[in-house]
């Protein structure tokens, strides 16, 4: 791992990398390890859902102090229709924020956001959708998110 990477985050990332690329592949993830801070992760829009067959890309970059901190993690283009997810890519999901633990893992924050995405029962942007993404930081662990909703 990098160099410049604490040496408790370097070991972690490693050893999910390691778990990550041996596990059978039969939930449909895709991983491009495109740097040793950062980790891009397709799919496939789960058979039966309002996203299915649609192709999507997380794209997760971790920080010095993972697993004491989330990755950042957002939807590079396009980003699904989800009113949980922000036409920039940003994902308002608690576990990337307050309530994140060092015991969740990447893959735990993907089958997350797969699992979000299979129980929508319509697309549709956040309510405030044109005013975050006006204002919105680069990074969306700088925002504070107002959770609108928890049952979509």
């Amino acid at each position: 791992m990098a160099a410049m990477m604490g040496g408790r985050a370097s070991k972690r990332i490693q050893k999910e990398l390691e778990k990550f690329q041996t596990e059978a592949s039969d939930d449909g993830l895709t991983l491009e390890v495109v740097s040793d801070t950062v980790w891009q992760i397709s799919f496939i829009g789960a058979p039966g859902t309002v996203y299915e067959g649609e192709p999507y890309t997380l794209r997760l970059r971790f920080t010095d102090d993972y697993p004491m901190d989330s990755p950042e993690v957002v939807f590079l283009t396009p980003a699904p229709a989800h009113h949980h997810v922000y036409s920039n890519g940003h994902i308002c999901l608690n576990i990337l924020a307050d309530d994140w633990s060092p015991a969740l893992t990447a893959k735990s924050i993907v089958l997350s956001i797969l699992s979000m995405m299979s129980s929508a029962t319509e697309k549709g942007l956040p309510p405030d959708n044109e005013i975050y993404t006006a204002g919105a930081r680069k990074n969306p662990k700088n925002t504070r998110f107002v959770f609108h909703d928890d049952t979509v």
